[in-house]
Parts: C-alpha cells; sequence; structure tokens
C-alpha cells in the first residue's frame, strides 16, 4: 500500500493539519512534514474539510442473511462506506436469525470479504428473537466474530427474568444487551406516536410511557447485576431522563438517538407517506429539543443510525400495511451537522466522540474509534461542511430507497474514507 498524504485537513474540526497515511496506519500528523516524508506520495488536498476518526455504527440492519431483496452485506457496506462509515454492528433480526455462532460468523465473514467496512455481528439474546430462551450468547462470543453486544431489536426484552439472565451472563466477558425498549401490551395495534398527531389521525397512539417504563426496569436491572445496558434508540423527553437519574447512581448504562429522531417529528404523519412511519415513532418538537440536549450533554452517548432498509413495495403502500424503518447510513452525518454542529450543541470533536469513539468503546471495536495521531490505524473519514445539497436517494449504495429526506437540503457530504488505510470512497465515489 502507498502512502497517501492528506494536506491541510482541520483534523477534529481544529487548524489544518497534514496527516500522512503509510499502508495501514497513520505515519505522521503535523504541518512539519519534509520533502523526504511525503515522497512517492499520493496528495488529497483538503483544505477547508473536516478529518474525523472512520464513523462506527452500532446499530445497523443488513439484512443478509434471508431479506437480500432489502440489503445485503455488500450493498450495506458500500453505503457505510459512502457515509463515512468503517465499522457497523449487524442487527441479529436475520433469517435465519444472527443466535448461533454458525450465523454470526456467516456474516462476520461477508464483511472481511467485501472490504468497505469492518462488519461486527450482534447476537440474538434470545433463540428466534421469541423471548423464551436465551441464545448461545458465550458460544457466539467465543466464536471467529467475537461478539460483544447482543439483541433481540425489533422486539423487546420483555420478560423481566430473562433480561436479568441475559445481564448476568453477558457479564462474565463484558459484553452488552442492547435493550428495544418497547412493552409490547402497550403498543399493541400502535402506529404512530401517542399525542395531539394521533389523535386527530385517528391512528392508533404509541405512549411515551411503552418506552420508559422498559429503560427504567432494565437500568435498575442493570445496577442489581452489576452489568452492562444499552438503550436503542432513545426517543422520548422521559426517556432522557430516567438515564440521566441512572447514570447519576453510577448505573453502568448508555444510550443512543438515531439521526432522524434528532430532525422529525409527528407533525409529518399528517402527510401519511409511509416514509416516515418507523420504530420507535417520531415523537414531538419538546422530544426532539431534549434529544438533542440530551447528546450535547453526554447523557445520550452516542449517534446511531438504525439503518433499516426495506424494499419498495413494502414502504409503497398504505400507512397501516406499511414495514416501519428508513435507511440512515448516507445521511446520519449530514443530519448530525445540521441538528447539532450547525447549531452550535456540538462542535467536531464532539461529533468524533459520539460518533466513532463512544460507539466504538462501547461495542468493543478492536482498532477503532481511535485518535488521529501517528501510529494510529488509518480508520479516516473526510467531510466537506461547507457542501449543501438535495438528497438524492436514486444515488444511494444502499439497495432500498427509504429515505424520509428526499429533496430535503442537508449540509456536508463525505468525500473520503479510508479502511486501515485503503479508500473506500475517493470523491464521494465508491473505490
Amino acid at each position: 500500500m502507498s502512502k497517501i498524504l492528506i494536506r491541510g485537513a482541520r483534523v477534529l474540526g481544529g487548524e489544518p493539519q497534514d496527516v500522512l497515511i503509510d499502508g495501514a496506519t497513520i505515519a505522521r500528523v503535523g504541518t512539519g512534514l519534509t520533502a523526504e516524508d511525503v515522497e512517492g506520495a499520493e496528495v488529497v488536498e483538503a483544505g477547508g474539510k473536516v478529518l474525523l476518526p472512520g464513523l462506527v455504527d452500532l446499530h445497523t440492519h443488513l439484512r443478509e442473511p434471508g431479506r437480500e431483496d432489502s440489503e445485503t452485506v455488500l450493498t450495506g457496506t458500500r453505503a457505510a462506506a459512502s457515509g463515512g462509515y468503517t465499522a457497523v454492528f449487524a442487527m441479529a433480526n436475520t433469517f435465519p436469525v444472527a443466535d448461533t455462532a454458525g450465523v454470526v460468523e456467516q456474516v462476520w465473514r461477508l464483511g472481511r470479504e467485501y472490504g468497505y467496512c469492518d462488519v461486527q455481528p450482534i447476537g440474538a439474546v434470545t433463540v428466534g428473537l421469541e423471548g423464551k430462551k436465551l441464545a448461545e450468547l458465550g458460544a457466539m462470543h467465543d466464536s471467529a466474530a467475537g461478539v460483544t453486544v447482543f439483541s433481540d431489536d425489533g422486539k423487546c426484552v420483555d420478560d423481566a427474568v430473562i433480561m436479568r439472565r441475559a445481564l448476568e451472563y453477558v457479564k462474565a466477558f463484558g459484553g452488552v444487551v442492547a435493550q428495544h425498549a418497547q412493552e409490547p401490551r402497550l403498543t399493541e395495534g400502535a402506529q404512530m406516536n401517542e399525542g395531539v398527531v394521533s389523535a386527530e389521525l385517528g391512528l392508533g397512539g404509541w405512549p411515551a410511557v411503552a418506552e420508559e417504563s422498559v429503560i427504567a426496569r432494565d437500568v435498575l436491572l442493570a445496577e442489581h447485576v452489576g452489568s452492562r445496558v444499552h438503550i436503542c434508540h432513545l426517543s422520548t423527553a422521559g426517556s432522557v431522563e430516567i438515564v440521566r437519574w441512572a447514570k447519576s447512581r453510577g448505573i453502568d448504562v448508555t444510550a443512543e438517538v438515531t439521526p432522524h429522531h434528532l430532525l422529525l417529528t409527528d407533525e409529518l404523519v399528517r402527510t401519511y407517506n409511509p416514509v416516515y412511519k418507523v420504530n420507535p415513532p417520531l415523537r414531538t418538537e419538546r422530544d426532539v429539543t431534549a434529544l438533542r440536549e440530551a447528546l450535547a450533554d453526554g447523557t445520550i452517548d452516542i449517534v446511531a443510525t438504525d439503518h433499516a432498509p426495506h424494499p419498495h413495495e413494502d414502504k409503497d403502500c398504505e400507512w397501516a400495511a406499511a414495514a416501519m424503518g428508513m435507511v440512515g447510513l448516507e445521511t446520519a452525518l449530514s443530519v448530525v451537522q445540521q441538528t447539532m454542529v450547525d447549531t452550535g450543541l456540538l462542535d467536531w470533536a464532539g461529533v468524533a466522540d459520539r460518533m466513532a469513539f463512544a460507539p466504538a468503546r462501547i461495542g468493543r471495536a478492536q482498532g477503532h474509534g481511535r485518535p488521529v495521531s501517528a501510529g494510529e490505524p488509518a480508520n479516516l473519514t473526510l467531510v466537506d461542511p461547507a457542501y449543501r445539497g438535495a438528497v438524492d436517494p436514486a444515488g444511494f449504495a444502499s439497495r432500498s430507497r427509504n429515505t424520509p429526506y428526499e429533496g430535503r437540503e442537508l449540509p456536508g457530504r463525505v468525500t473520503h474514507t479510508w479502511l486501515r488505510g485503503r479508500p473506500t470512497l475517493v470523491d464521494g465515489k465508491l473505490a
């Protein structure tokens, strides 16, 4: 692998510096690189652009095996590279479910074969995501995939005894249970956030307490067991307060928010466009404000996309019949720039923490979320924050097009991504 000189990049949004990649490693960072240092290097002019560590997504649906009509490991990781990601954690709700060492190893090996980003499978908590019997947690951890994160995402582990046993089990090897907080009885027939809009539209309401009650239970279970729990796609102001309280008690809880919950509200459901149907549902403006503030102050630890691709026919239908979910890998950084950076709530160093350092730490992603400094792996992404453009899903690398941002102008564009020094995105085009 040859040398690459990234010239004049604003590392984590700071003053311009030169960054020299040599092979898979960052060789030098600074302003005093000599001609000898950069001899033979390919030069990337980065004036005005921001250099970040490669992004890490703790919550991605790659759909393979079983739903390759929606996404594959190849198309999903190409979308990830386009969005600046060098590592993604693949959720377990595939067909068959990723509840054995064999399935998680299959997904892990596909990621290694395609090479657009590292793929770390998430193992199911329960067999078949049925919530009745613990899956092979230890075997998945001991497999070649080295699973550290377990989740029945899409289905809440609603049985308190099963959740307790899972927390006890993963504690032995430093794993974490990532909970989809949704009390099933409180959300039967739910179609959108319960509130003024649902009442006016006559759609079944999804109350905030259905999320908050599960989070309250699980942080107390984590405290009792002395284990780690992670809250997936937190979406309400009340959930923020529960997590804030739990952290003040020293409970080992982390939480994520999606880009769409930072920007969109349930007012959009008035269009009856199923592209806005998602789980958990879009909430109110008050919730959006609380989520932004919580991400800024660290109560919410990370941004995770919950990239949920669906084929055209699963979204191009009446609201009640439509699948829940949105694609998000290719637009996540732009939404975070609009909602957090351009509003002054976070600087670029804060973005690096919420989208690279912290998710890598929570998921134990080796070699990712590392400082942009000499001797570190060259997992990097270069962003042009001055760019403005309308979202066109026709240009997505993802196999699916169910984005809520079609036609919406968003700031920022990822121009380059490097995975261990190898370019996966160059000038906005996949390598």
